[in-house]
């Protein structure tokens, strides 16, 4: 991706949800988020950019598919969220509810939604590094979004000791409908389960450090957290029972499930583990 663009940063990709639908029949796309406002659209098989869109005035910092791949959720350096069609290259919505702050996090999912007495095919959620998270359901085709859930996390005043502060990341829990964890710079170390319907936090698993990594198992109860003390830690649900790893050379900066949940691939400043779950 960034060969094909050599002029500018790439910031954020995600893959296109459900390439292949009979043998050959589909090539794989991915989206692509750029230091300079826009987004580019691939085709991974015949290595070629279909598409360039400019939804935004600012680097890209997050980007998702909607979970139909009919839609592009990207969210930019200065807290904006735009929709856009991959079709026909219009950006159909602009949210300004994280307007200030850099989007950290887009993720949907298609479970869920029915729950909460709202219309929508999907619900995903917005995260902010101002400790700030937005849950929505929505039907793009129908051109409905409608808030769900605002969600801010409180944080002592002036931090001591941090050069920067950790990010703000939450996703949704695959094995616990209606809820999402959130790890961020806040009052103590810990991962968080708030449950959407309780509109509460109903579980808090402690961490060493801040977390600056999150990924959840979509095939089993484990969650991965990367720390900047060059530290890995496995977390099996809802007991909580750790495992550390260690190895990386700097901070590790991504976590990130194989769909699968057999595999765990981490990433630091210059080393990219994978890690085979043989209990997964």
């Amino acid at each position: 991706v960034s060969a094909l663009v050599p002029s500018q940063s790439c910031q954020c990709l995600a893959w296109k949800p459900r390439p292949v639908v009979a043998w050959g029949a589909e090539s794989q796309h991915v989206v692509a988020g750029y230091s300079d406002g826009t987004m580019r659209v691939f085709s991974v098989s015949r290595t070629e950019m279909e598409l360039k869109m400019h939804p935004h005035a600012v680097a890209l910092t997050a980007i998702a598919y909607s979970t139909d791949g009919e839609m592009i959720l990207s969210g930019g350096k200065d807290g904006l969220v735009a929709v856009s069609s991959p079709r026909t290259g219009m950006t159909i919505r602009v949210l300004a509810d994280h307007k200030g702050s850099p989007i950290t996090v887009l993720q949907c999912t298609r479970k869920q939604y029915r729950d909460f007495g709202v219309e929508g095919g999907e619900l995903w959620l917005a995260t902010s590094s101002d400790r700030r998270v937005s849950v929505w359901a929505s039907d793009w085709l129908k051109d409905k979004c409608e808030l769900l859930d605002w969600l801010s996390f409180p944080a002592p005043a002036g931090p001591e000791g941090l050069g920067s502060l950790p990010p703000s990341l939450a996703m949704f829990c695959p094995w616990e409908p209606g809820t999402l964890v959130y790890v961020g710079f806040g009052m103590q170390k810990e991962a968080l389960f708030y449950n959407l319907r309780k509109k509460q936090v109903v579980e808090k698993i402690s961490l060493p450090y801040f977390a600056t990594s999150l990924s959840l198992s979509p095939a089993a109860r484990f969650v991965a957290v990367g720390f900047d003390e060059r530290l890995l830690r496995l977390l099996h649900c809802p007991a909580g029972a750790a495992q550390d790893y260690a190895g990386h050379d700097d901070t590790v900066h991504l976590c990130r499930f194989a769909p699968s949940g057999r595999r765990l691939l981490t990433a630091s400043h210059s080393a990219v583990f994978v890690w085979e779950l043989t209990g997964a």
